[in-house]
């Protein structure tokens, strides 16, 4: 071989090993969950959206007028604040969070929501969360009895006879097998144990678990809104995404029902991999082209892709650069009043399609603020 070929050979080897270099650059640099362009960063963006929190009145549902209690979306997007304070140490915005709850425990009592119903004892994730933060105990006594009660003897008006039979076998008298349920359950029995350390919450809440995903996940990783309509409703499995990644964030490795919620949660995000659009998001119903992006959905599953990168459940390379390219298209969404649009409004179950192509759009609807100070605050851990 002579001079030459050796030398041409030398130089294709190099430019081979420095195009290998420029790829690998390139993919991390897609990947990267750490490194923002101007005013995309989760500080940036939570401390605008939980700004906007704090000067937003008691809400409800989007309808005039004021709620009878705390309504669910306003305790999920509260909890997302109070974890944002915490990440990012900002103590002013802590006590404005503190602030709004003060007054129920005088003049505002009545709207602490009776935790006879998942939607209603989400509530208490919120006192856990000050707890944590500014050691009151106060705070730790109201959400621990809302914690106890939703696995206590069935009680109240919403009693029905098969509460009773989910109570005998160890699961909360409130099991429904609606989808949502496993954020508003889990959410609220993680903190517990966050707050106490006691293995019994994160145990109750995994036992729940298991028994959702046995009973509602389909062979392909998602859940349809329900058992008798086959939609594969982009929210409703949101909801589901995020209580698994909320869960496994505080579920002990030795526990007997780790790996299962580990199997239905990567089952579930290898799925939601596929239905991401070039853009970044995700419909609002999950496998319908002719439905739109919507953003409610989209910051969930963003916030569940984003959790197991940091935590070394999921590749980073494939899902952190998903979560990237979701949460660069998602922060676009928010207008200039810091309110998210394109957010589906309450949805009940139907078996029609059209009923969900049709559902009404909101702005500022507290279901898609919450999901955006849940990302920020995963971003930031």
């Amino acid at each position: 071989m002579n001079k030459n070929s050796i030398l041409g050979m030398a130089c294709l080897a190099s430019s081979l090993i420095l195009t290998g270099i420029a790829s690998t650059h390139a993919q991390s640099k897609a990947a990267d969950l750490k490194n923002w362009p101007k005013g995309s960063s989760p500080k940036e963006i939570g401390a605008r959206i939980a700004g906007r929190f704090v000067t937003t009145p008691h809400s409800n549902f989007n309808r005039p007028g004021p709620p009878k209690v705390i309504t669910y979306p306003e305790s999920c997007t509260w909890y997302g604040a109070l974890t944002f304070a915490k990440e990012t140490r900002d103590a002013k915005l802590l006590g404005q969070l503190k602030d709004r709850l003060e007054p129920l425990f005088g003049v505002e009592a009545k709207m602490i929501p009776v935790p006879d119903h998942v939607d209603y004892s989400v509530f208490g994730a919120v006192p856990l969360e000050l707890y944590m933060q500014t050691k009151n105990k106060k705070y730790l006594d109201l959400g621990i009895s809302i914690a106890d009660k939703q696995w206590g003897p069935p009680e109240g008006p919403r009693v029905k006879p098969e509460s009773h039979e989910f109570y005998n076998k160890g699961y909360t008298w409130q099991t429904r097998l609606w989808i949502d349920d496993m954020f508003m359950i889990t959410a609220l029995q993680a903190q517990a144990y966050r707050a106490t350390g006691d293995q019994k919450y994160i145990d109750r809440a995994a036992k729940e678990m298991v028994f959702y995903l046995d009973e509602l996940q389909k062979p392909n990783g998602l859940f349809y809104h329900a058992p008798d309509v086959p939609y594969y409703w982009a929210r409703g499995d949101g909801w589901m995404a995020v209580g698994m990644a909320e869960l496994l964030r505080s579920v002990p490795k030795n526990n007997p029902n780790y790996q299962r919620i580990m199997k239905g949660y990567k089952d579930m995000m290898a799925s939601l991999l596929k239905y991401q659009t070039e853009e970044g998001m995700w419909r609002q119903l999950i496998d319908k082209p002719e439905s739109w992006p919507e953003t409610s959905a989209t910051g969930m599953f963003t916030f569940a892709f984003i959790t197991g990168v940091k935590n070394g459940w999921l590749d980073k390379e494939v899902y952190g650069k998903a979560a990237r390219k979701a949460w660069l298209k998602l922060i676009t969404y928010i207008n200039e009043n810091n309110d998210i649009t394109e957010v589906c409004e309450g949805t009940n179950k139907k078996d029609d399609l059209q009923y969900y192509l049709d559902r009404k759009r909101n702005i500022g609807d507290l279901h898609g603020q919450a999901p955006l100070l849940w990302c920020a605050t995963a971003l930031l851990r």
